[in-house]
Protein backbone atom coordinates (compact mmCIF):
# COMPACT_ATOMS: atom_id res chain seq x y z
CA UNK A 1 0.00 0.00 0.00
CA UNK A 2 1.28 3.50 -1.23
CA UNK A 3 1.95 6.15 1.79
CA UNK A 4 3.11 9.31 2.68
CA UNK A 5 6.97 9.91 3.07
CA UNK A 6 6.22 10.86 6.41
CA UNK A 7 4.73 7.66 7.13
CA UNK A 8 1.21 9.03 7.71
CA UNK A 9 -0.46 6.82 5.27
CA UNK A 10 -3.25 8.32 2.71
CA UNK A 11 -4.99 10.64 5.94
CA UNK A 12 -5.97 13.33 4.86
CA UNK A 13 -6.00 12.27 0.83
CA UNK A 14 -10.11 13.12 0.75
CA UNK A 15 -9.06 16.62 2.18
CA UNK A 16 -6.38 17.20 -0.43
CA UNK A 17 -9.26 16.30 -3.47
CA UNK A 18 -11.71 18.40 -1.79
CA UNK A 19 -9.40 21.66 -1.66
CA UNK A 20 -8.41 21.36 -4.92
CA UNK A 21 -11.83 20.54 -6.29
CA UNK A 22 -13.19 24.03 -4.77
CA UNK A 23 -9.83 26.06 -5.84
CA UNK A 24 -11.12 24.63 -9.47
CA UNK A 25 -14.64 25.59 -8.50
CA UNK A 26 -13.49 29.36 -7.40
CA UNK A 27 -11.32 29.25 -11.24
CA UNK A 28 -14.99 29.95 -12.62
CA UNK A 29 -14.88 33.70 -12.02
CA UNK A 30 -11.46 34.26 -12.46
CA UNK A 31 -10.19 35.66 -15.76
CA UNK A 32 -9.10 33.66 -18.55
CA UNK A 33 -6.15 35.33 -18.69
CA UNK A 34 -5.23 34.39 -15.63
CA UNK A 35 -6.41 30.73 -14.89
CA UNK A 36 -5.81 28.01 -16.83
CA UNK A 37 -8.59 25.91 -14.70
CA UNK A 38 -10.76 28.96 -16.26
CA UNK A 39 -9.40 28.33 -20.07
CA UNK A 40 -10.15 24.49 -19.70
CA UNK A 41 -13.68 25.27 -18.23
CA UNK A 42 -14.34 27.54 -20.94
CA UNK A 43 -13.91 24.90 -23.16
CA UNK A 44 -16.86 22.97 -21.83
CA UNK A 45 -17.13 19.17 -21.29
CA UNK A 46 -15.64 18.59 -25.16
CA UNK A 47 -12.29 20.20 -24.05
CA UNK A 48 -12.24 19.06 -20.57
CA UNK A 49 -12.74 15.01 -21.55
CA UNK A 50 -10.03 15.72 -24.13
CA UNK A 51 -7.42 17.32 -21.68
CA UNK A 52 -8.41 14.11 -19.42
CA UNK A 53 -7.95 11.58 -21.77
CA UNK A 54 -4.48 12.72 -23.18
CA UNK A 55 -3.45 13.13 -19.37
CA UNK A 56 -4.53 9.50 -19.15
CA UNK A 57 -2.25 8.04 -22.05
CA UNK A 58 0.31 9.97 -20.36
CA UNK A 59 -0.44 8.24 -16.97
CA UNK A 60 -0.81 4.75 -18.92
CA UNK A 61 3.34 5.53 -20.53
CA UNK A 62 4.49 6.66 -17.03
CA UNK A 63 3.08 3.55 -15.55
CA UNK A 64 5.12 1.33 -18.17
CA UNK A 65 8.63 3.13 -17.65
CA UNK A 66 10.53 2.85 -14.36
CA UNK A 67 10.27 6.19 -13.40
CA UNK A 68 8.37 6.75 -10.26
CA UNK A 69 8.87 10.32 -10.49
CA UNK A 70 6.92 10.38 -13.92
CA UNK A 71 4.46 8.40 -12.89
CA UNK A 72 3.50 10.56 -9.53
CA UNK A 73 3.51 13.15 -11.65
CA UNK A 74 1.27 12.01 -14.63
CA UNK A 75 -1.20 11.08 -11.91
CA UNK A 76 -1.46 14.27 -9.96
CA UNK A 77 -2.45 15.80 -13.48
CA UNK A 78 -4.70 13.38 -14.14
CA UNK A 79 -6.07 13.88 -10.63
CA UNK A 80 -6.53 17.65 -11.77
CA UNK A 81 -8.16 16.99 -14.64
CA UNK A 82 -10.43 14.69 -13.82
CA UNK A 83 -11.18 17.64 -11.34
CA UNK A 84 -11.71 19.90 -14.02
CA UNK A 85 -14.24 17.17 -15.52
CA UNK A 86 -16.73 16.80 -12.59
CA UNK A 87 -16.67 20.46 -12.23
CA UNK A 88 -17.56 21.60 -15.78
CA UNK A 89 -20.30 18.55 -15.42
CA UNK A 90 -21.33 19.68 -12.01
CA UNK A 91 -20.81 16.45 -10.21
CA UNK A 92 -18.96 17.08 -6.92
CA UNK A 93 -16.36 14.96 -5.80
CA UNK A 94 -17.77 13.83 -3.14
CA UNK A 95 -20.18 12.06 -4.69
CA UNK A 96 -17.71 10.09 -6.35
CA UNK A 97 -15.59 9.23 -2.89
CA UNK A 98 -19.23 8.84 -1.56
CA UNK A 99 -19.82 5.99 -4.51
CA UNK A 100 -16.35 4.44 -4.42
CA UNK A 101 -17.04 4.30 -0.73
CA UNK A 102 -20.28 2.23 -1.50
CA UNK A 103 -17.95 0.04 -3.14
CA UNK A 104 -15.06 -0.92 -0.57
CA UNK A 105 -15.59 -3.77 0.72
CA UNK A 106 -17.01 -6.04 -2.55
CA UNK A 107 -14.15 -7.63 -4.80
CA UNK A 108 -14.00 -6.50 -8.25
CA UNK A 109 -15.46 -9.25 -9.73
CA UNK A 110 -18.59 -8.75 -7.27
CA UNK A 111 -18.51 -4.90 -7.56
CA UNK A 112 -18.70 -5.40 -11.94
CA UNK A 113 -21.65 -7.81 -11.92
CA UNK A 114 -23.72 -5.89 -9.61
CA UNK A 115 -23.54 -2.64 -12.15
CA UNK A 116 -24.86 -5.61 -14.75
CA UNK A 117 -22.89 -4.67 -17.76
CA UNK A 118 -19.91 -6.21 -19.06
CA UNK A 119 -16.26 -4.34 -18.84
CA UNK A 120 -13.21 -5.96 -19.69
Amino acid sequence: MATQADGGGLAGTDAVLARLAETIRARRSATADASYTRQLLDGGVPRCAKKFGEEAVEVVIAGLREDDAALKGEAADLLYHLLVLLEVRDVAIEDVLATLEKRMGLSGLDEKASRGRKES
